[in-house]
């Protein structure tokens, strides 16, 4: 962690301190890695977005050319000690301070986007930057959820439109606009009244683990999964949709799950059909999704399963 609470950072405190993480040093193999999926060439441009302490910046000014750079941050302090230290090591590049999901016009197109925090949604100002064959490569995480997030890899076509795939499991911290707090408060009184009760077909722990949890942000993507212990130390599981004003609410009972759903939308009933084809399809790994993007909609599909196929519209 190099940065807590948008503004505290490890020279301004003798001791440990609590408080949320805002900023962090991605650990060198998982940015090797990116840059390799990158596929970049000689000449190539690229916009990186989250320019965090500047090492995946200095990198790509080591193999591109520190003209060919552009890394943008929202941070006003992260980005200035990441220039420091881009300076000190000998680059001087583009270092923009703003909203990385804007991009960055005055230097677009670029041949490579890369983001070092998680999305959930490609921005298609990315894709309007990017030139036609380009890549963008970014974390995606169509819910609220702190796992259960894939690095998305498509190439932009000459129609404005981009397709390509999750390539495999990826964790970063939520874009700062789209950052959402966690739930607090007594969540015994938000779902005090239900309108149905049920045996849950699928065990709700099934969601603790990536892949199915990935499909829950497909089948509800304003959902989020909250972990809360009793007072009697049992612990109980939600899902919560703030927008659409639902819930479901698990409990254990003996053999297996009960679960109390209420609000307009019967968000486990959605989930759980969506983890039961999946358990149908013989349960493939988040690198068999692909995804399709436009100006007005994000498309998710596992080939030859017309049962986890998914159209996210946008607005």
């Amino acid at each position: 962690m190099t940065q807590l609470d948008g503004h505290l950072t490890a020279d301004q405190v003798a001791e440990p301190v609590p408080g949320v993480p805002t900023s962090s040093s991605t650990t060198p193999v998982t940015v090797v890695g990116m840059l390799e999926a990158l596929d970049v060439e000689d000449g190539h441009t690229a916009l990186e977005i989250g320019t965090g302490t500047g090492y995946s910046t200095a990198l790509m000014c080591h193999r591109l050319g520190e003209d060919n750079v552009t890394t943008i941050e929202v941070d006003p302090g992260v980005a200035a000690r990441a220039d420091a230290a881009l300076e000190a090591a000998g680059y001087s590049t583009w270092t923009v301070t703003g909203d990385g999901l804007l991009g960055h016009p005055r230097r677009a197109p670029y041949d490579r986007v890369i983001a070092t925090c998680a999305v959930r949604r490609i921005p298609h100002t990315w894709v309007r930057q990017t030139e036609p064959g380009g890549t963008i490569l970014t974390t995606l995480a169509p819910g609220f959820w702190a796992y259960g997030t894939g690095l998305a890899k498509v190439t932009v076509h000459d129609d404005g439109t981009a397709e390509g795939r999750i390539i495999g499991e990826s964790s970063f911290m939520q874009a700062r606009s789209q950052a959402v707090e966690p739930l607090a408060g007594d969540l015994s009184a938000r779902t005090a009244y239900a309108d149905s009760e049920r045996e849950a077909k699928v065990e709700p722990t099934l969601l603790e683990e990536w892949m199915p949890a990935f499909l829950a942000q497909l089948a509800a993507p304003g959902a989020q999964l909250v972990r809360a212990a009793q007072g009697d130390g049992t612990q109980r599981l939600y899902v919560f949709d703030a927008d659409r004003e639902s819930f479901a609410a698990f409990t254990e009972n003996g053999s297996g799950w009960t679960t109390r759903q209420g609000g307009p939308v019967a968000l486990w009933d959605d989930i759980e059909r969506t983890l039961i084809a999946w358990q149908d399809a013989d349960r493939p790994g988040i690198s068999a999704m692909r995804l399709r993007v436009t100006p007005s909609s994000h498309t998710y599909w596992i080939d030859g399963r017309p049962a986890l196929r998914w159209e996210h519209r946008l607005g």
